[in-house]
């Protein structure tokens, strides 16, 4: 008997582990055609903010949701059907496995008729390894950039949602192991070479950023792209229980909870000078870019319940609500200090494209 109950088991298993992807369905199985627009919600992890949730839901003007995860179950369907009071036509949640279950058709129509895809929190090497190359990767492409849907993620979710953007392909890596070797096997980065988001050309993405003290680490982040390719480097991060919302106008609004919680974003770039590329970026050597002590020009924004501090994401100097920060580098040492903006009023093409003399 023991060993028939041990066969059950094993075969009960087995199949859990060959199913491609979980579907969980809330609310109507009748495909919603809406008014929906464009938007990104960039959300940095822990607890949802709800007035940012609210947001993304009401782009899509009554629309139909798709989540997309690859652990878990069904957090979101509950809490995005019923639960903030923007009415929607239905929630369905994939839980997906590997790279068939990404692919499989029934996915890829469903992400195709959604007007807002959701990706939820976990390890994003899993979406790398799952979405890129392949018709997973060209269908949200579409969705993002012809359809233009509203998009957004939490945690892992936000973190894959830059054009450049930190995989984990190696595991996580803190700002202190970055910061002593920027080329460690642990700052595995991706190139524009999955998501097209627009308004997040040449930018990384970092989540739970105080909690974790992820600001050396995404300092790096940045000297990797701009001392790789020879370009200017942004970043946009999230405090856990913050937002960032951007419409279509390219306005950054930051949601949060402050000052019941340290809610801020950080908007990132490298100072647009010249001489804009790190002093010392190679392997097995300690970063330094200093540049003056205004290496990396940040714009730190209190998140709030109403949204309205922003940061304008077309001239990457205008924002309301928000303090200037230099942040720089010396030999693996990060530093904090001064309050100028970078004077460098650019057009939106010009300032992903400043390239080193």
């Amino acid at each position: 008997m023991t060993r028939k109950i041990s066969f059950i088991i094993y075969f009960i298993t087995s199949i859990s582990f060959a199913q491609d992807y979980i579907e969980y369905a809330t609310g109507s199985t009748t495909d919603a055609t809406t008014n929906h627009s464009f938007g990104i919600c960039l959300m940095g992890g822990s607890s949802e903010s709800d007035e940012a949730m609210k947001w993304f839901l009401n782009k899509t003007d009554g629309g139909d949701i798709v989540v997309l995860r690859a652990s878990g179950s069904d957090g979101y369907n509950d809490y995005m059907y019923s639960e903030l009071g923007v009415t929607i036509n239905s929630v369905t949640t994939f839980v997906i496995n590997n790279v068939n279950g990404a692919i499989d058709s029934y996915v890829l129509d469903k992400v195709a008729k959604a007007e807002g895809i959701w990706f939820a929190g976990g390890d994003q090497f899993n979406y790398v390894s799952y979405f890129k190359d392949n018709a997973m990767e060209d269908a949200l492409n579409t969705f993002i950039n012809t359809k233009q849907g509203v998009i957004g993620g939490t945690s892992a979710g936000m973190a894959i949602l830059g054009n450049y953007y930190f995989d984990a392909a190696n595991g996580s890596v803190t700002s202190d192991q970055a910061l002593v070797n920027p080329y460690t096997a642990r700052v595995s980065l991706g190139y524009d070479d999955f998501l097209k988001v627009p308004f997040l050309e040449s930018t990384v993405t970092d989540t739970h950023y105080d909690a974790r003290s992820r600001r050396g680490r995404h300092s790096v982040f940045l000297a990797r792209f701009a001392n790789d390719n020879g370009m200017r480097s942004f970043g946009i991060a999230s405090n856990e229980r913050t937002a960032v919302c951007v419409d279509a106008d390219g306005k950054a609004s930051v949601f949060g909870s402050y000052p019941s919680h340290e809610s801020y974003a950080y908007f990132l770039q490298a100072n647009c000078t010249s001489e804009f590329d790190p002093e010392t970026c190679e392997s097995g050597t300690p970063l330094t870019w200093n540049r003056s002590n205004e290496a990396i020009k940040v714009y730190k924004v209190t998140g709030k319940t109403t949204g309205e501090n922003y940061f304008d994401l077309t001239d990457w100097n205008t924002g309301f609500g928000g303090t200037w920060e230099n942040w720089y580098i010396d030999n693996g040492a990060f530093f904090n200090t001064g309050t100028t903006n970078p004077n460098c009023l650019l057009s939106l093409g010009e300032l992903y494209n400043v390239s080193k003399k």
